[in-house]
C-alpha cells in the first residue's frame, strides 16, 4: 500500500515539509526500524523534562501537532509519532500489524527504542484508541490523555459517518477539504495543515485495526478524557458521561467551541492549559 502515483506522494512529502518548516520550535527526527517497518519519531520540547508521547488521529501525522508544543515542551520532552500504515514518514513492512495485540507490539518496541521506561501519552481520536489499548496493558504509562477518542467509550454518529463516505470509498484532497470544513463548521484551518491533510487522502492506507474496542476499567493510569462540544462524531455530553463511567476518577473537561476534527490546534490555548495542568 502506498500513494497512488509518484505525483501524489511528492505533492504529500512537500505539504508535510512545509508543515514542519512552521513549527514553533526545534524539532529533532528520529526513524526507528523493526520487523514491522520504519516510524518517524519527531522529538522537541525540554531536553530534561518528562516523556511525553503524541499519537494523532487516522489521516492525520505527528505535524498536527504545531498549535501545541511550544506550550507542552516547556515541561515535557515530545515525542510525535507518525502511525503504522498512515500517510506519513513512517513505512510498514515486514511483519504486518494485523491486530490489537500486534499494534500494542509495535507501541511497546517504540517505547523500547526511545528508552522511555515510563511516559505521558496522549492520543486524539484513533490515536487516542490506541493510546488508551496501550495504557490498559502497559505499566509505563504514566498519565494518559484521550482527546475526543473515537469507539472507546461511545458509538459513531450515523449521520457523521454517512457524511464521511465519500471520503472513504472515493478519496480525493477535494472531498478531504469539504468534508473538514463541514465537520468543523467552517473553523479557520491552518493553511498548510489543512493541505497536509487533504493531500493524505492520496494514501492507500493499510488495514485499519479498529477492534476489539479497548476495556477503560482496567486502567490505572490517571486519566483525562477532553470532549469537543461541537464535534459532529459524537454526543460530547454522552461521551464525557461514559468515561466518567467506566472511569471514576477520571477528569474531564469540554472544550466549548471545537469539533472533532478542530483539536488539537483549535482553540489550542484552552486545550494547552488543560494538558498542561493535568500532565503536571
Amino acid at each position: 500500500m502506498g500513494f497512488r502515483d509518484l505525483a501524489d506522494a511528492a505533492d504529500f512529502f512537500t505539504a508535510y515539509d512545509t508543515a514542519f518548516a512552521h513549527w514553533p520550535i526545534p524539532v529533532e527526527a528520529r526513524d526507528l526500524d523493526s520487523a514491522r517497518g520504519t516510524t518517524r519519531v519527531h522529538l522537541c520540547g525540554n531536553p530534561g523534562g518528562r516523556p511525553l508521547v503524541l499519537l494523532p488521529g487516522g489521516g492525520a501525522t505527528s505535524a498536527i501537532w504545531a498549535a501545541n508544543v511550544e506550550a507542552l515542551g516547556e515541561t515535557h520532552r515530545i515525542h510525535a509519532v507518525d502511525l503504522l500504515g498512515e500517510a506519513g514518514r513512517s513505512a510498514a513492512r515486514g511483519t504486518a500489524v494485523r491486530n490489537v495485540d500486534d499494534l500494542m507490539s509495535w507501541l511497546d518496541d517504540l517505547f523500547d527504542q526511545l528508552g522511555l521506561e515510563s511516559a505521558d501519552l496522549c492520543g486524539h481520536s484513533y490515536g487516542a484508541w490506541i493510546a488508551l489499548h496501550h495504557a490498559v496493558r502497559s505499566p509505563r504509562v504514566r498519565r494518559l490523555a484521550l482527546l475526543d477518542p473515537t469507539g472507546c467509550f461511545t458509538k459513531w454518529n450515523p449521520r457523521y459517518l454517512l457524511r464521511a463516505l465519500p471520503t472513504l470509498l472515493r478519496p480525493s484532497p477535494r472531498r478531504t477539504r469539504d468534508f473538514l470544513r463541514w465537520e468543523t463548521g467552517g473553523a479557520a484551518f491552518d493553511p498548510a495543515q489543512l493541505e497536509l491533510l487533504a493531500r493524505a487522502a492520496t494514501f492507500r492506507r493499510e488495514r485499519v485495526i479498529s477492534g476489539p474496542g479497548p476495556d477503560p476499567t482496567r486502567l490505572s493510569a490517571p486519566t483525562l478524557v477532553v470532549g469537543a462540544a461541537r464535534s459532529k462524531v459524537h454526543d460530547a455530553d454522552r461521551l464525557i458521561a461514559e468515561a466518567r463511567r467506566a472511569i471514576p476518577a477520571v477528569r474531564t473537561e469540554v472544550l466549548p467551541c471545537t469539533s472533532h476534527h478542530a483539536i488539537p490546534w483549535h482553540d489550542a490555548e484552552r486545550l494547552n492549559a488543560v494538558l498542561a495542568d493535568f500532565l503536571s
